[in-house]
C-alpha cells in the first residue's frame, strides 16, 4: 500500500518482534522511528496514513533506552584527567568503544586536578550528539576539587581546594576556568561557602552532587535546599552509617527533602564497591534514585598493569584498581552493561527497574528525561537491543544502528 507522507518525507523504521520498556514494564509492541524520534504509531497510522519504509526483526530481543554514564574518568587508555593538545581525540575514542556496552550518553569526568589542567581540558570536551562516531557527550562532571581531606579517596590531597571569602563564582571560575560544557560538579557540603557555590552552580544549570564528604545529615539537607540533587557513590568515601546521625547516607529517607524534588544517589555496581547487601538496602529504601554509574578508569578495556588516574598512578590487580601501593580504591574497570547484570542479581530487582538505574533516572537527574532515558513517543531513539540475560546485542542512536554484536564477532 503507497505511504501518504503528509508530515515528513523521511523514512520510517518500524521495529518487530520486541519488547519495549516503556511505561515502567516491557510490553510487547512494535517500535516506530523517524529522524532520530519515536513516533506514535496511532497518530503516524490515522493523521499520516503512513506506513514503515523498513522493518528490523529483532527477534524477541527486549529494547530499552540507551545507558546514560553520569560519571566515567576514562578507559581504553584514555585519562580525561590528563593535560594535552588531544583531550578531544581521547574522549571520541572512549565514546566510539562505549557503544559496544549500551552506552549513548556519557559525561565525561574529571577528579581533582591543578588548576591548569581543568583549564586546558575543559575548552575542548564539547557536549555533542551520539552517532556512528560514538556515544553523545552530556557535559563533564568535575569531581572535586572542593572536597574532604578526610574522605579524599584516590583525590591527591595536594590539589584540594576551599572555598574563599571572595564569592563562589569568582572560586568556581578561578579553578575550573569556566562552566559552559559542565553538567556535574560533587562537592564536599560541609566546607564553609559551600551553599553559595551551590546557589550560583544551579544558577548556571549544573547539577550539584555531594560526595567525599564528612558532611552530616543537617549539612547535606541544607545543602539539597539549596538545590543540590546527587549523591556521588554512596556509601564511598563518606562517613558510615550511623544510626544517631547518618550523614549523607541519611537523605535516601530524610523527610526534609523539598515537595517534589528526588534526591538521586550513584551506585557503583561492580560486586566490588559495594557490598550486595548495601546495594539492598539502599534499593529498597530509595529505588526511585538509584543511578548506576561505572566510575571507571583509563585501564578499562585493558589488560593489568600500572595506569594513571590524574596525577596518581593506579594499579590494576584483577577486577580491583587501587592507588598504586596502597590498598585505596580507586575507581572501576567496570563496564555499565556488566553493573546492570549485577544490580539486578545482587538486588533480586526487577529487569525494568534494572534497565531504568541505567537510562530514566540519569536522565531525569541531569533534567533531560523529557529527550533521554525513555522510548516515550517524541523523545530521541537513543536505545539498545538486549537478550534475556541483559547482554547487549545492539544500540542505536538516533534511530540507527551504531553497533551490532554479530558485526564485531564476524571482524
Amino acid at each position: 500500500m503507497p505511504s501518504n507522507k503528509s508530515v515528513s518525507e523521511a523514512p520510517i523504521t518500524q521495529l518487530l518482534n520486541c519488547r519495549i520498556l516503556r511505561d515502567h514494564r516491557l510490553q510487547r509492541e512494535d517500535l516506530w522511528v523517524r529522524e532520530g524520534k519515536i513516533l506514535d504509531p496511532e497518530k503516524l497510522f490515522f493523521d499520516e496514513q503512513a506506513y514503515a519504509d523498513e522493518r528490523v526483526d529483532c527477534g524477541g530481543a527486549i529494547v530499552a533506552p540507551g545507558f546514560i554514564d553520569v560519571q566515567l574518568n576514562g578507559g581504553y587508555g584514555v585519562d580525561f584527567s590528563q593535560a594535552s593538545d588531544h583531550v578531544g581525540a581521547g574522549v571520541s575514542l572512549v565514546a566510539r568503544k562505549l557503544l559496544e556496552h549500551g552506552v549513548t550518553s556519557f559525561c565525561p569526568t574529571l577528579v581533582t586536578s591543578p588548576t591548569h589542567v581543568y583549564h586546558k581540558v575543559l575548552p575542548q570536551v564539547k557536549v555533542q550528539d551520539g552517532g556512528r562516531h560514538g556515544a553523545g557527550v552530556l557535559g563533564v562532571h568535575l569531581e572535586g576539587p572542593f572536597i574532604s581531606a578526610k574522605k579524599k579517596g584516590a583525590h591527591p590531597e595536594g590539589f584540594l581546594r576551599t572555598f574563599s571569602g571572595g564569592g563562589a563564582a569568582a572560586d568556581l571560575i578561578d579553578v575550573y576556568g569556566g562552566l559552559d560544557n559542565v553538567a556535574v560538579v560533587t562537592l564536599a557540603p560541609e566546607l564553609e561557602g559551600s551553599q553559595p557555590a551551590v546557589d550560583e552552580l544551579r544558577r548556571r544549570g549544573v547539577t550539584v552532587s555531594l560526595g567525599h564528604s564528612v558532611a552530616n545529615l543537617s549539612q547535606a539537607e541544607d545543602a539539597v535546599r539549596h538545590g543540590a540533587s546527587f549523591i556521588t557513590h554512596l556509601f564511598n568515601a563518606m562517613l558510615p552509617f550511623h544510626h544517631r546521625d547518618p550523614g549523607i547516607v541519611g537523605l535516601l529517607t530524610s523527610d526534609q527533602i523539598p515537595p517534589g524534588r528526588v534526591v538521586f544517589y550513584g551506585m557503583i555496581a561492580d560486586g566490588i564497591h559495594t557490598n550486595p547487601a548495601a546495594l539492598r538496602i539502599a534499593h529498597r529504601a530509595h529505588p526511585a534514585g538509584l543511578v548506576l554509574v561505572t566510575d571507571a578508569v583509563a585501564a578499562t578495556g585493558l589488560p593489568p598493569g600500572r595506569r594513571t588516574l590524574g596525577q596518581q598512578d593506579v594499579e590494576i590487580c584483577g577486577p580491583h584498581v587501587y592507588v598504586a601501593g596502597t590498598q585505596t580504591l580507586s575507581g572501576s574497570i567496570a563496564t555499565m552493561d556488566a553493573c546492570v547484570r549485577h544490580f539486578k542479581r545482587a538486588t533480586g530487582c526487577s529487569v525494568e527497574e534494572a534497565l531504568e538505574a541505567a537510562s530514566l533516572h540519569p536522565a531525569q537527574l541531569l533534567g533531560i528525561s523529557e529527550r533521554k532515558g525513555t522510548l516515550d513517543f517524541g523523545s530521541h531513539a537513543d536505545f539498545v537491543l538486549l537478550d534475556d540475560e541483559l547482554n547487549v546485542e545492539a544500540t542505536f542512536i538516533s534511530g540507527q544502528e551504531v553497533w551490532r554484536k554479530t558485526t564485531q564477532e564476524q571482524q
